[in-house]
């Protein structure tokens, strides 16, 4: 399981460093165009920031990493790792979750009743 953490993080390192070069390679472009005088210094920031933020969303939306802790000690280092809002997500999931428990067993607990009376009437 190490190896597969260890992994998932060089994959998530190398989607973050070919990020970087990216935006490094985008300034080094507009700078480019601004000393030929293609762009104002003002259009090249505006496009430097456009791009910047482009990338920053498409990696959010399309950088996902999951980790299923295998210990209880693993589980505790995440939760230690979330933001207040991530726990409160969670807390609302979790009791999302119970809800829907204590509904399916109260549910199946009226089936079993209904056997029950049925059973005893043959």
């Amino acid at each position: 399981m190490e190896r597969l953490t260890d992994g998932l993080k060089k994959i998530l390192l190398a989607g973050i460093g070919t990020v970087a070069v990216t935006a490094e390679k985008s300034k080094e472009v507009l700078d480019e165009m601004v000393k030929r005088g293609e762009l104002t210094v003002e259009q090249g920031k505006v496009l430097n920031q456009e791009l910047k933020h482009n990338i920053k969303d498409t990696v959010k939306k399309n950088v996902n990493v999951s980790v299923k802790p295998q210990s209880p000690e693993e589980l505790e280092e995440l939760l230690d790792k979330m933001t207040p809002e991530q726990i409160q997500a969670l807390k609302s999931k979790l009791a999302q979750m119970d809800e829907a428990d204590v509904d399916q067993e109260a549910d199946e607990s009226v089936f079993e009743d209904e056997d029950d009376k049925e059973e005893s009437v043959n």
